[in-house]
């Protein structure tokens, strides 16, 4: 006999495959068609990634009402991908985060370490995607602040913090262990 949980997961799988038949349709993924709930971190049939932008209701003072929309950053190499809650999970994210930004990276230590921890690093291809090209417009690249971040040597983080103000190398931050740094790869 299945356990109670069992019988959960597989009714929740069952309803989430009938969803991404209504929401796929014939014409795939629309970022202006996905439920609000399923809008970031998703990426459309056109590889436009989708974001959930906060819109000002003007019927009703002070109401917020939240529609999800194509943004201008096209993912690479993905298509027609809805992120699974194991990836949001692993990867320190929300469902209904707001647009999208690289202040996290500085400013939310938590956040950092579990978008750099092997779980998300090796399974979440499209939430890494994203953060590597966000973090490299700021002229960082990430799997040297990854490495960095991940040591637990003082020296490192104190190096790391120093790369990120210091000029660029080669068009993007490199991030160094404690040496010499090296430039980012072409």
């Amino acid at each position: 006999m299945a356990s109670g949980k069992a019988i959960e997961v597989a009714i929740i799988l069952a309803l989430l495959g009938m969803l991404s038949v209504l929401v796929l349709g014939e014409g795939g993924v629309e970022c202006e068609k996905l439920p609000i709930e399923m809008c970031a971190f998703s990426v459309s049939s056109s590889g436009a990634r989708c974001v959930l932008e906060k819109k000002y209701s003007s019927t009703s003072e002070g109401s917020i009402e939240y529609q999800c929309q194509s943004s201008g950053i096209i993912a690479e190499e993905l298509k027609e991908w809805i992120e699974s809650e194991d990836c949001l999970q692993s990867c320190g994210l929300q469902r209904m985060s707001v647009g999208m930004s690289t202040d996290d990276l500085f400013e939310n230590s938590d956040f950092t370490s579990k978008l750099c921890s092997s779980k998300c690093q090796n399974r979440c291809p499209n939430i890494v995607n994203l953060y590597q090209n966000l973090a490299a417009g700021e002229e960082i690249y990430l799997p040297h602040m990854c490495e960095a971040r991940n040591t637990r040597n003082t020296r490192s983080r104190r190096m790391m913090i120093r790369t990120a103000s210091a000029p660029s190398v080669g068009g993007l931050k490199s991030f160094s262990l404690g040496g010499a740094s090296a430039p980012a790869p072409e």
